[in-house]
């Protein structure tokens, strides 16, 4: 009877929302692939009879998430096998880079038909939800085949908790469906409790954002990316990354205003999603300034410093999808874009992590445990609209050991963060699939 209930509701869902979606797929180019991933379950068969954890990531941020905690789990269980869903586009590329030897597909969509077949063709003892990913029909009807069912890095913000309080008794029932929930913090833990999870389950493992970063400067796809701007050792790095609309404007506004004051100074572009990229090189052209395509630069990752001869603009816009983490390697001054508007804030864990003087606008809800020990710490900066940063890379770019103190307090904030990884791998290996996950994993193996 749920699941009828949750497909009729879905299924209006999906007519009001049709226009906007099929306008998305014709004019951007989203949601034309894995159709039949999604919509039917018609996800890649899994072979054999070995374990198998089913990790769910939304997109790029989550998909993130879960490299460290795929690393520790080969390292434990090597004999086991890791299948890797996402359901945005840039988080399947992402995937694909980062898990090449493991399957990656779309998640199906919550109707019960194609969770159903999804979860016969995975067949998995364990389904993992990173963050905040309650689908009642893929969690009831793994739950109902035996798996064991976890959310991982879990976070209830201040935008969606209110939300998911209106509607506690079902969110409760969902809950407690659910035999870990391995939260970033006492807060969140104490919203999910309040929500109706039990204290069995509830643990604190701290952030798994923490883990298996990137630090080293002089890493190889850092070093090639290095090579082939052309970046020397007298120029400053302002790195805009994971911007939203307007936001690359206040960029290249304040490039701008400093550019001729500071020569030095270079921008780099990294807009959050890639259907944007057109946009925001229309722009660009239309600003009169000198830049370039990141696809488009002489040199490649393999180390070939050909295009290090040429003389480059000093104004770079990333087309590409994957490459924030080493592009943040370049940066002495890193603007974390979602935060000039109300969107919430992107990770700036990762730039923080070089040792970068890492910068932010006000609306970063969605990492208030990490900005408020990068602010306590007084490892970051806050920029409330464009002049403010203007202000910041001035100064940055007037006091070279403004940046040196901030960058090095960020790294130190980072460097103490690390080890939620393997709390939430021990946590997880301590639920031993049930007999019946067994069973119906090597009898739809036969």
């Amino acid at each position: 009877m749920i699941g009828y209930l949750l497909n009729c509701v879905y299924l209006a869902i999906l007519a009001l929302a049709s226009p906007g979606l099929i306008y998305a797929a014709i004019r951007k180019g989203k949601y034309r692939e894995g159709f039949a991933e999604k919509l039917l379950g018609r996800v890649p068969r899994r072979g054999g009879e070995a374990k198998c954890v089913w990790l769910h990531a939304v997109s790029v941020g989550e998909v993130k998430v879960l490299v460290p905690l795929v690393r520790e789990l080969a390292g434990r269980r090597p004999d086991w096998e890791v299948v890797i869903s996402t359901t945005t586009r840039t988080g399947r590329e992402l995937a694909r880079q980062c898990f090449p030897q493991h399957t990656t597909f779309y998640c199906p969509m919550d109707f019960t038909w194609s969770v159903r077949t999804a979860l016969r063709r995975v067949r998995p003892d364990y389904l993992v939800l990173a963050e905040l990913e309650l689908w009642p029909n893929l969690i009831r009807l793994a739950h109902g085949r035996g798996a064991k069912v976890a959310v991982i890095n879990g976070r209830l913000s201040d935008k969606s908790f209110p939300g998911y309080r209106r509607i506690r008794r079902l969110i409760g029932w969902l809950l407690r469906q659910l035999h870990l929930i391995a939260c970033q913090n006492e807060t969140y833990a104490a919203r999910f409790r309040e929500l109706g999870a039990t204290d069995a389950a509830l643990c604190v493992t701290g952030s798994i954002k923490f883990d298996g970063l990137e630090s080293d400067r002089h890493n190889p796809a850092t070093l090639a990316l290095r090579r082939a701007i052309g970046v020397g050792p007298e120029d400053v790095v302002l790195v805009a990354g994971s911007t939203h609309a307007s936001e690359e404007t206040a960029a290249v506004e304040v490039y701008r205003e400093l550019a001729t004051e500071y020569p030095q100074l270079r921008l780099v572009l990294v807009p959050r999603h890639p259907e944007r990229f057109v946009d925001v090189a229309r722009e660009l052209d239309a600003s009169g300034l000198s830049w370039q395509r990141r696809s488009e630069l002489k040199g490649d990752d393999r180390g070939d410093d050909s295009g290090a001869k040429e003389d480059k603009a000093r104004i770079l816009l990333v087309d590409s999808v994957g490459e924030l983490s080493a592009v943040w390697g370049l940066a002495d001054i890193a603007f974390v874009g979602g935060s000039l508007i109300p969107h919430g804030g992107q990770n700036m864990i990762e730039p923080a992590a070089y040792g970068a003087a890492v910068c932010f606008g006000l609306h970063t809800r969605n990492f208030q445990d990490v900005v408020a020990n990068l602010l306590a710490q007084r490892a970051a900066v806050v920029v409330e609209d464009r002049q403010a940063l203007a202000q910041f890379v001035r100064r940055g770019l007037s006091e070279p050991s403004f940046l040196a103190e901030i960058g090095a307090r960020a790294a130190a904030v980072v460097a103490a963060g690390p080890g939620a990884t393997k709390v939430t791998v021990d946590r997880l290996l301590n639920l031993e699939p049930s007999a019946e996950s067994t069973s119906i994993r090597q009898r739809e193996a036969a």
